[in-house]
């Protein structure tokens, strides 16, 4: 009988997992494909301004025109699309990294609860005299279940190391451009 509920517990632990690898596989799809149409939208916008610059390029008919084209203004306006650009890309990582790291939470409260589970059922139906093993044998179980906890410690330190990388890339990015503002601003002034 207990090796039945067993059998019955690993197909339904079994079960669990084949729905939380298609979840997660969705999220993985759902999120590649906000990134092409990010990525789609940003390509067309550098067409058209390349276009539009060679357009401008084509017209030009003497130095002063081409100075006028050539301003510092241009430059910020491209840092302006690169921000936007990174802007986007972090809100779609960071919904990706909430939702696996919701699902790998999820899945180590449903795990340490089906096992605490069958321990109290093979617990209960232990024959008489076998209290010295089943002492152990819960020791043991609730050593195990102390790493379910470090687990989910270890995956919560991940996800916030990943998000402070993300952080500190767009910030050094974004200070790249905050300089190269003043940069230019002093040069006019001169």
């Amino acid at each position: 009988m207990f090796q039945n509920q067993l059998n019955d517990q690993l197909v339904q632990a079994q079960t669990k997992s084949v729905e939380t690898a298609k979840h997660l596989a969705q999220v993985a799809v759902q999120s590649a494909q906000e990134l092409a149409e990010i990525n789609q939208a940003i390509a067309k916008d550098v067409v058209a301004a390349a276009q539009d610059s060679a357009t401008q390029l084509m017209a030009v008919k003497d130095p002063q025109q081409l100075a006028k084209l050539a301003q510092p203004e241009t430059a910020q306006e491209a840092a302006k699309y690169a921000a936007a650009y990174q802007a986007k890309v972090s809100k779609v990582i960071r919904k990706s990294n909430k939702e696996v790291a919701e699902v790998v939470d999820a899945s180590i409260d449903d795990a340490r609860a089906d096992l605490v589970k069958m321990v109290k059922e093979a617990t209960k139906t232990a024959p008489a005299g076998s209290e010295a093993f089943v002492s152990a044998f819960k020791s043991m179980f609730d050593a195990s279940i102390q790493q379910f906890d470090q687990v989910r410690a270890s995956a919560a330190d991940a996800f916030a190391s990943f998000e402070k990388s993300v952080d500190e890339a767009m910030s050094n990015a974004q200070g790249q451009y905050a300089v190269a503002k003043p940069a230019t601003k002093g040069r006019k002034s001169a």
